[in-house]
């Protein structure tokens, strides 16, 4: 029975809001985050900054101008 529950967290946890999704994914919308600029998810994604927590679990995060973006970031 634990390892059921501990499966079954396991696919709720990567079914929520993260940076990389399979589907497109705009995060989630936190007042504190979103007053910075930001938007809140489970990681910072490639080219994005980390501004501060979102409830203690998700990271808000920013993303960073073009020109400074690292080479990662982009997608070919």
């Amino acid at each position: 029975m634990r390892l059921h529950l501990s499966g079954l967290l396991f696919l709720l946890v990567i079914s929520l809001p993260s940076g990389n999704g399979l589907i497109g994914n705009n995060g989630v919308q936190v007042r504190s985050c979103t007053a910075v600029g930001g938007t809140c998810f489970f990681g910072c994604r490639q080219g994005w900054k980390w501004m501060m927590y979102c409830f203690s679990v998700f990271s808000c995060c920013k993303e960073i101008p073009l020109n400074l973006k690292p080479p990662q970031a982009f997608e070919y």
